[in-house]
């Protein structure tokens, strides 16, 4: 089953600084038939005005995910790490007993990512931030774990759940596949241009929510960057 998300149907809210489309209920937007899908919590599709961004706040008991598409974040927590993701790159922070944090673009222009937040397999377990750069070259045609805590995954960022985030650049007219357990739920959302994912086209910054497939071809209808979040 692949249930297709169009983003202009997407939850959102403009802020002036930030312009935010939620996958899933967030924050002032709420669908209760959206408030999740497996273990993973939000998708939220964010463009983050240059010199602006989220001032230090309070998480615990999630891990949070963040793919940067254009420009870069700047992140400060009260672990004493600090950091700069650029695009293409991912940084995870486990909240696990409680963190405070914050994103900020410090660059000339628009930053846009992805944020995804997924439950923990348990609560609690001090906190933790990194991050890792993850060459577009070496994911082209093909899936490459970006974060995961599913075993054998030790190469990709560490999470404390049972997931996996993936991410690959597709040409025009090339097809990969990803191979998933029918029981789980994936998620899947291009990036950049347009897919088909077993015969179902999304645009860009469209959502798939599947489960009970047994493998994912993705085709590239124009170069595509997509990122897949497999879940329990």
């Amino acid at each position: 089953m692949i249930d297709k998300r169009p983003f202009g149907g997407l939850g959102g809210a403009d802020h002036g600084w930030l312009k935010a489309k939620h996958h899933f209920s967030f924050a002032n937007y709420h669908d209760p038939k959206r408030m999740g899908w497996g273990a993973l919590r939000v998708w939220n599709d964010d463009e983050i005005a240059a010199q602006s961004g989220f001032p230090p706040h309070p998480h615990a008991n999630m891990e949070i995910i963040t793919y940067v598409r254009e420009g870069a974040i700047t992140h400060q927590d009260s672990m004493g790490n600090k950091g700069r993701t650029g695009a293409g790159d991912v940084q995870v922070m486990s909240a696990g007993t409680g963190v405070r944090h914050a994103e900020y673009n410090l660059e000339a222009d628009k930053t846009t990512l992805f944020q995804i937040w997924i439950e923990p397999d348990q609560d609690g377990g001090p906190p933790s931030w990194g991050a890792r750069p993850f060459p577009k070259a070496d994911r082209a045609g093909k899936f490459v774990t970006l974060a995961s805590g599913l075993p054998g995954d030790e190469d990709a960022l560490p999470i404390r759940t049972l997931a996996r985030v993936a991410g690959a650049t597709i040409k025009a007219g090339e097809t990969t596949e990803y191979a998933l357990d029918p029981s789980r739920h994936a998620y899947l959302v291009p990036a950049v241009g347009a897919v088909e994912v077993n015969g179902v086209r999304l645009d860009a910054r469209d959502g798939a929510a599947i489960t009970g497939e047994s493998a994912l071809r993705v085709t590239a209808l124009e170069d595509a960057e997509v990122v897949l979040v497999d879940a329990a």
